[in-house]
């Protein structure tokens, strides 16, 4: 009777906690995807990476967009009270391609609202971190999470 291999763990870790050879090995895998590097060698050269660590890791890193199969995502907001932020915030959020499927924000308290908001990325025309950042930068915006993903 063959024994059961454990099934494998994920976990999702921030990126300021990785060991260099990994964040390489990711940013090596982007130049081959993306067609700005045209082979293995060409990619850890160009990230000061070697080539075992490339080999030891490719398999094992990726960015959180290309592991979200689902294409739904919930984004939580801690936002200033102020006139139009919530439609500001949308527009910017629909202009990357995204469908926002549900909208709940709280009352606001002592000037600062919570909004939650699931999206539908499908259609999505930039990368997850590309939206994070860019909503980030709204100045109206303390703070954004993943609350998670999902079907």
């Amino acid at each position: 009777m063959r024994e059961k291999k454990p099934d494998k763990k994920f976990y999702l870790v921030r990126e300021d906690v990785l060991p260099e050879a990994m964040k390489k090995t990711i940013e090596a895998k982007e130049l081959i995807d993306r067609g700005r590097a045209e082979s293995v060698w060409e990619a850890v050269q160009r990230v000061d990476l070697s080539r075992s660590a490339f080999y030891k890791y490719r398999d094992t890193v990726f960015p959180f967009h290309t592991v979200v199969k689902e294409r739904l995502i919930t984004l939580f907001f801690y936002l200033e009270d102020r006139s139009g932020t919530l439609s500001h915030l949308l527009t910017t959020v629909a202009s990357t391609g995204c469908n926002v499927l549900t909208i709940h924000q709280t009352i606001p308290l002592q000037g600062r609202a919570n909004v939650t908001l699931s999206i539908n990325i499908e259609n999505m025309e930039i990368e997850i971190d590309e939206l994070l950042t860019r909503v980030r930068q709204l100045e109206f915006v303390e703070k954004v999470e993943v609350l998670g993903s999902g079907a």
